[in-house]
């Protein structure tokens, strides 16, 4: 029984371990790895809660593990991947710059935990950091040719939407895993990128993190069917 408790919470270290590797994965300059790593951090990001659900297995425990994931796998290891690939031609500037973003989010979450309106199903307040991350981390897997205004325009635009009071519509009615809007596109993008015959010069993460999301998607559908069956 303590080893299923369990389960909801090795997600979340899973999470974090994520986030951890692409730091390591982008010092090596391995930078799109590094971006996959991200994503896949989201997937188990978006897996344990449901876990701790299904399982009767929450904890103030895992909650607090789940921000400290989070706070790593969205806001450290997205703000050393935009250092490495963008930020480091800016030199001492641009490491300060870059340190900014999990600042911003470990203040987002802070906020939220010690929020008392968590009930609404159709907005959040400011960006979550974790979808914050996974935009950085999609600029920088398909963001190649995108001039570096861009970046820095997304980059600093995420650092205070994050903390910002905005409404931001949560997609939660939309049939897809929390923060999978994302990671769909994503999706779509390697489904272009292997029509177009050029998925042997994609980063061999890749087809770790597909195949997991694909499946993780299969699950939600049917256990969505099911559960009109038995309605």
């Amino acid at each position: 029984m303590r080893l299923i408790k369990a389960i909801p919470n090795m997600f979340t270290l899973g999470n974090l371990y994520c986030g951890f590797l692409s730091i390591g994965f982008a010092s090596y300059g391995e930078y799109k790895n590094a971006a996959i790593l991200i994503l896949i951090g989201m997937m188990l990001d978006s897996m344990d809660g449901r876990l701790a659900r299904m399982l009767k297995a929450d904890s103030t425990l895992g909650k607090e593990l789940d921000s400290l994931a989070d706070i790593v796998s969205f806001g450290v290891a997205p703000s050393f991947l935009v250092y490495y690939t963008y930020f480091h031609q800016f030199g001492l500037i641009g490491l300060l710059i870059a340190g900014l973003f999990p600042l911003f989010g470990a203040y987002r979450l802070a906020r939220f935990n010690i929020s008392t309106d968590k009930t609404s199903l159709n907005y959040f307040i400011g960006v979550p950091i974790t979808a914050a991350g996974g935009i950085l981390a999609l600029l920088t897997l398909f963001g190649g040719r995108l001039p570096d205004i861009i970046t820095t325009v997304v980059y600093t635009a995420l650092c205070f939407l994050m903390v910002s009071r905005i409404r931001i519509p949560s997609l939660k009615e939309v049939p897809l895993p929390k923060y999978g809007t994302i990671v769909t596109i994503f999706i779509g993008c390697l489904l272009y990128v292997i029509y177009k015959g050029t998925y042997g010069k994609f980063p061999y993460l890749i087809y770790i993190a597909a195949p997991l999301y694909v499946a993780y998607l299969a699950y939600r559908f049917v256990k969505g069917r099911h559960k009109k069956e038995v309605e």
